[in-house]
């Protein structure tokens, strides 16, 4: 059969609702299109053809969009197929169809493949996100209506898909495609949408609800018959009034779910029906004669005030309009009335294609409900300039990436590889190496974009790098990066000290500490003394170089050095502790730290968890005393800003005692036994208290561990970290509270 004659359906409403370009670009259309998917075919062995003009009707026909939307649902298949089987075919293909058909036609077609491409896990904690993605997507608004016919199509025809199908396509038409629908005020599709996938998603409770409303339908008729003969006594009396009335029934979908959430049985939901009185009329009369008509109904029956709706003087947030009552009908029985007019009736039933009103569109970005109901309103009198007239775009400040599970992640506009793994979880962030996106082998700082599939690479030697910073631009991987570097600084300068401490008193060089590492770092030209105890830690000096620059200092031949490194030592402890918001002068107003850990006037910060040793300040508090915080807590800089008055100096007594309860984070190699040598580390080696101790194999050759113990002080917990770490197979240690 020829093609233009198979689709005849089709092109006879082209013919008889729009122009001859309009019908000569269609048969253009279904000819190029028969031509490039001959041998394509759906399930049940019918071409892929019969689809795409399915689509092409509920189009134009159900949605009224006009040419260019009604050409790219005819061919959009051509280029998805192509995309999917043959790759190399795409640009000329695409080249083909911008000449013939135009640049409109093409970036529809191309939204509408990049829709196809996405492969969804569906969960209902990720059905926002998709819906926003989708939006994100349809640059041209028309892509998202289009998606919304080939989602209907492909549901009226569920049938023929494979079984394993059924459920997962039903479920994103009711969670994901529906609610778009809503919002646009596409109220048929809606129904449709959520009866059918009710149908496949519920089969049961589907088929005893639509038992139910056959057999008492022409029980309702009955009663709607009598219902209504006052209330047309009344209305036939008003002069000039034109209006018709219709029934209602309530969709399967929505009789089921109030039926579930109000957990009643079929008999037990009232508003099985509704009745709408439409008035036809001139709109600056609307108002006027929807009241009118509300005082009628409420002169024949008595209507239940807490029921009644105004969406006339305020209509809803997507255009919808109309008056609501419920009034008494006696025995129990109430009944809903809808009052509108033949226009707000039509927005009703047809949505955005009954009543376009355009209102100037500014440009930029929005969110994509915002952009949602600008479509909603953007046009009137035609749809043939949809796109050229509508110009404002979603949002582009978020991007949506899948992993290869399907799992929906939303990430700010330039967020790279990196980005993405620390969102999943911090360790995968912290051992990340590259990445696959889309099957291609990217580093970690490739840029992501809208429906990107990324495989996160990993290698466990892998740990942050202080560059990292540079091109991570979310706060949660920032974040973790400054953690982890902050603590592997903290975790090397106590170290470094402690190795340094031990050698001269080896050395029996008597020079205050403090004094000595001003002097390296002099001499070594780094900063701070914490980097000289950390390039002691990390074996960038030996201690040979050390005992030599140290003894040649000592000696006199560096007295001047050492005069200037004393000096540079006490600047820099002045200028800590003004940093830290306490007064010079004030230091022996300081807060004395002791065995008294419970004492009411003080007590320990629960956000960063402070043990005797660590340096640590007194913040005043309203009602509850001091707290006591580490210098380097989270919270600490944004107390010394905003409260500087209330940030008091404080130090551990020397001779405090007392019990600290720390957390020790350990990743290791699985071997046997592993969990019992780190108890007897901690118990029987150091005679620590162990509260608590977390083994937790990774399945992958790894493990993490997690070791609670008791602790008298700092010195202790590095002892501990030392001594963990010389354990075969651990691969790292750390206090992490």
């Amino acid at each position: 059969m020829d093609v233009l004659q198979k689709y005849g359906s089709l092109r006879r409403f082209i013919a008889d609702s729009y122009s001859p370009t309009t019908q000569q670009a269609v048969d253009s259309a279904l000819l190029y299109a028969e031509e490039k998917m001959r041998g394509y075919t759906r399930y049940d062995g019918t071409p892929m053809l019969d689809h795409d003009v399915a689509v092409a009707e509920i189009v134009s026909r159900e949605l009224g969009l006009g040419r260019n939307s009604t050409v790219a649902a005819i061919l959009h298949d051509v280029i998805r197929i192509a995309n999917k089987e043959r790759p190399e075919s795409v640009e000329p293909l695409s080249r083909e169809i911008r000449e013939q058909f135009g640049e409109p036609v093409l970036g529809i077609i191309v939204g509408l493949c990049k829709i196809s491409n996405i492969k969804l896990k569906v969960s209902k904690e990720q059905a926002n996100d998709f819906r926003d993605m989708l939006v994100s997507y349809s640059v041209d608004p028309r892509v998202i209506l289009i998606k919304l016919a080939d989602r209907l199509e492909v549901m009226r025809s569920l049938n023929i898909f494979p079984v394993a199908k059924h459920r997962k396509k039903s479920w994103e038409s009711m969670n994901l495609y529906a609610p778009i629908a809503h919002k646009l005020g596409l109220y048929a599709l809606k129904s449709e949408l959520e009866d059918l996938a009710l149908k496949w998603l519920e089969p049961k409770d589907y088929e005893y609800i639509t038992r139910r409303l056959e057999e008492t339908e022409s029980e309702r008729q009955t009663f709607i018959a009598r219902f209504l003969v006052p209330i047309e006594e009344k209305l036939k009396a008003i002069p000039n009034l034109h209006y018709h009335i219709k029934s209602r029934t309530k969709s399967v979908y929505s009789i089921w779910n109030k039926m579930r959430k109000q957990n009643v049985g079929f008999e037990g939901v009232y508003d099985i029906f509704a009745l709408r009185i439409i008035i036809d009329c001139e709109r600056e009369l609307e108002k006027q004669l929807c009241w009118t008509v509300y005082s009628v109904v409420g002169d024949c029956y008595t209507p239940n005030p807490k029921r009644m709706r105004d969406w006339v003087t305020i209509p809803k947030s997507n255009g919808y309009e109309s008056l609501h009552t419920t009034v008494s009908a006696g025995g129990g029985r109430w009944v809903e009335i809808q009052i509108r007019t033949e226009r707000m009736d039509a927005v009703a039933e047809r949505g955005i294609a009954a009543h376009w009103r355009y209102k100037g569109v500014n440009q930029g970005a929005q969110t994509s409900e915002q952009w949602l109901s600008r479509l909603r309103e953007a046009l009137e009198e035609t749809t043939h300039s949809l796109s050229q007239r509508f110009d404002a775009k979603p949002s582009t400040s978020e991007i949506f990436v899948f992993t290869p599970n399907g799992d929906i992640r939303k990430l700010p506009e330039g967020a790279t590889v990196l980005d993405f793994a620390f969102d999943i979880h911090t360790n995968l962030g912290a051992t990340c190496t590259g990445a696959k996106v889309n099957n291609r082998a990217v580093p970690i700082r490739e840029v992501l974009h809208n429906g990107d599939i990324v495989e996160v690479m990993t290698q466990k030697n892998q740990t942050p790098k202080s560059d990292w910073l540079t091109f991570c631009v979310t706060s949660k991987a920032r974040g973790r990066i400054k953690s982890w570097l902050r603590n592997e600084q903290m975790k090397h300068a106590r170290i470094g000290r402690e190795e340094l401490e031990r050698k001269l008193k080896n050395w029996k060089i008597t020079v205050p500490i403090d004094e000595a590492v001003a002097y390296l770092g002099k001499v070594l030209k780094v900063r701070t003394g914490r980097e000289v105890y950390s390039m002691i830690a990390l074996q960038k000096i030996d201690f040979l170089s050390i005992k030599e620059i140290l003894n040649q200092w000592i000696s006199g031949e560096a007295e001047e050095q050492r005069r200037v490194a004393a000096a540079e030592a006490e600047r820099k402890k002045e200028e800590s502790k003004a940093a830290e918001g306490t007064p010079v002068s004030h230091r022996a107003d300081a807060l004395v730290i002791d065995e008294k850990i419970n004492n009411i006037e003080y007590k320990l910060g629960k956000c960063c968890n402070p043990i005797k040793g660590d340096d640590i300040f007194g913040f005043i508090t309203i009602n509850a005393g001091i707290t006591v915080h580490l210098t380097d807590c989270p919270n600490a800089r944004r107390m010394r800003e905003r409260y500087p008055y209330r940030v008091m100096e404080a130090r551990w007594r020397d001779g405090a005692q007392g019990a600290f309860r720390v957390t020790v984070a350990i990743s290791a190699a699985d071997i046997p036994g592993l969990a019992t040598m780190i108890m007897d580390v901690a118990s029987k080696e150091l005679k620590l208290s162990v509260r608590g101790v977390n083994y937790m194999p990774k399945g992958d050759g790894t493990a993490s561990a997690q070791l609670v113990v008791e602790v008298t002080g700092a010195n202790i917990v590095d002892m501990l970290l030392h001594s963990l770490r010389r354990i075969k197979g651990i691969k790292n240690a750390y206090r992490i509270n």
